[in-house]
């Protein structure tokens, strides 16, 4: 008899789980901002335009960050100091060698070999220091290059500009530049009645059908329920994932919504 009224409510609930009014929204919206300070040299992208991740959309005047890049790349490849510091070291090593060779015979003085010892050990310590200064020459050309890179400012998901919000010309200190809709996947919001509590759960799949001419109906899968219910309206949100990998379907247009239940 329990079973039998169950069954009879939830079957009810089946065929009630349609006619709902949705909300199709971005995934994410995204003010994008510049790294460093600096004034804005030029926009790459416009309104409506598709961009994709690490995509550059925007320079600030990169003149200056330019000729550091070119100058620590001239002297990260300096060679000359080293190679000639090698050649005295070699030398140093010889020559110490061959006056070994004369102490060994007592045809010299210690203060003769001490010296050359020393020498070669000056040469050596000459040709680290040489190359300890290139290593550092290359730290600072990979720091330019860094500088450089943030003076390009990059889009940070794959998405559609919504909103240009500077010009070229104006300041980026604290200030978004483009204004970045994620829409593939889209969000569709929907408010139900605690009534449905239960009812809709997460993983379930809905038909959804976009309000404006020419849209097709679309599959959505249900991704959150939520678990706090409005006091004030009885009612509780549900979100759920629809896939828009053709970018066919705008954000922010309302639609219809009906459950597929077993």
């Amino acid at each position: 008899m329990i079973l039998s009224s169950l069954c009879t409510v939830w079957g009810a609930h089946a065929e009630e789980l349609a006619g709902f009014d949705c909300l199709i929204k971005p995934q994410t919206v995204v003010e994008v901002s510049a790294r460093e300070e600096g004034i804005l040299q030029e926009l790459l992208v416009g309104r409506g335009d598709l961009v994709e991740e690490g995509q550059a959309i925007a320079h600030l005047h990169r003149d200056v960050a330019l000729t550091t890049v070119e100058l620590s790349k001239a002297r990260a490849g300096f060679k000359a100091e080293i190679q000639e510091l090698r050649e005295t070291l070699a030398f140093a090593r010889r020559e110490k060698e061959r006056i070994d060779k004369l102490s060994s015979a007592k045809a010299i003085s210690y203060a003769e070999k001490d010296r050359a010892a020393t020498d070669a050990t000056r040469a050596e310590l000459r040709l680290q220091q040489a190359i300890e200064r290139r290593a550092i020459a290359r730290l600072e050309l990979t720091r330019a290059q860094r500088i450089l890179e943030n003076r390009t400012v990059r889009s940070p998901v794959d998405g559609v500009v919504v909103e240009r919000m500077m010009s070229p010309g104006e300041s980026a200190e604290n200030r978004p530049i483009v204004k970045i809709a994620k829409i593939d996947p889209l969000h569709v919001e929907i408010i139900a009645s605690v009534d449905y509590f239960g009812a809709i759960r997460v993983g379930m799949q809905a038909e959804v059908t976009p309000r404006y001419p020419g849209a097709s109906q679309q599959t959505a899968t249900v991704t959150v329920v939520d678990r706090v219910v409005d006091a004030a309206s009885d009612t509780f949100g549900v979100r759920l994932l629809l896939p828009n990998p053709d970018h066919e379907i705008p954000g922010g247009v309302r639609c219809g919504i009906r459950f597929l239940v077993d």
